[in-house]
């Protein structure tokens, strides 16, 4: 079994959901990813989403935005981030790590040798952006044959013949973008998440990761109730942003800590009026 698929039955039998933070690789310093990611895990996140910087984030707002342009100041690239991964895995050997970025970087590297590496690295999933999954039949049986979940995006406008096809596609978790928008927006319609996550659960038959918009504790505790992982970036990318130097890991731990209080709160109190 995978370490995705291990973390959402293991989670699934203790009656919570799963909180996915997401961090770019390389920001604020490339020296910087290895104490933020360990950071993320003391703080409880149960699978770690993080960016590969690119010089044109398409669905990604100012403030990512920023943040891939930080760590390309410092020469972060595709093969420095799989480094960094296994770095990681030296220490961790449970966390799951997902890269997500765009095609360009996978493309320049080759998906063969980009499968091949991500796979010795310690990558559990990758998440492409501008792969849409009727264009990349190749891509993810590549991925699956290395051991890596490719995963999609699904949109509030997404058909359901899209849902078919990322099912065929897809392995791992669904992320649901939860808003018409990029990242970091707060136009966030609560109702229109609960009406589309049961169908979207429906008919890809795995876990369904919300995220989008998502900013607080209050807001991740009411997308925990109706998804099966909650998916929060922008506002982490923030407390990075914002933090003296050398102090960004333990804002974000402190961060993050309070956004899975306030999920298992929430989950409590939803068992307990169940």
């Amino acid at each position: 079994m995978s370490r995705i698929a291990a973390t959402f039955q293991n989670l699934a039998i203790q009656g919570r959901k799963a909180l996915i933070p997401f961090i770019t690789a390389g920001d604020p310093h490339p020296d910087q990813t290895l104490p933020l990611m360990q950071a993320l895990v003391a703080g409880g996140a149960d699978i770690i989403e993080l960016g590969v910087p690119f010089s044109d984030p398409m669905a990604d707002g100012p403030t990512i935005q920023r943040a891939s342009e930080r760590a390309l100041v410092h020469g972060m690239s595709l093969r420095r981030v799989l480094a960094q991964v296994s770095e990681f895995r030296k220490q961790d050997g449970k966390t799951p790590v997902v890269l997500m970025g765009y095609a360009n970087p996978v493309e320049a590297y080759g998906v063969e040798a980009f499968a091949r590496d991500a796979a010795v690295a310690g990558v559990d999933g990758v998440l492409v952006v501008d792969y849409p999954p009727e264009e990349c039949a190749g891509f993810a049986a590549t991925m699956k044959a290395a051991g890596i979940d490719p995963i999609f995006l699904l949109a509030p406008t997404s058909s359901e013949k899209r849902f078919t096809e990322v099912a065929q596609m897809g392995s791992g978790y669904i992320y649901y973008v939860s808003l018409k928008g990029v990242t970091g927006s707060a136009k966030l319609d609560l109702d229109e998440v609960a009406a589309r996550i049961p169908l979207i659960r429906d008919k890809v038959g795995m876990p369904v990761g919300v995220g989008f918009g998502i900013r607080d504790g209050a807001t991740a505790a009411r997308i925990g109730a109706m998804a099966d992982a909650v998916v929060i970036g922008s506002r982490i990318i923030e407390e990075i942003e914002n933090a003296p130097p050398g102090e960004a890991p333990p804002r974000v731990r402190d961060f993050v800590s309070g956004i899975r209080a306030a999920m298992d709160a929430g989950a409590v109190k939803q068992g307990a009026t169940a």
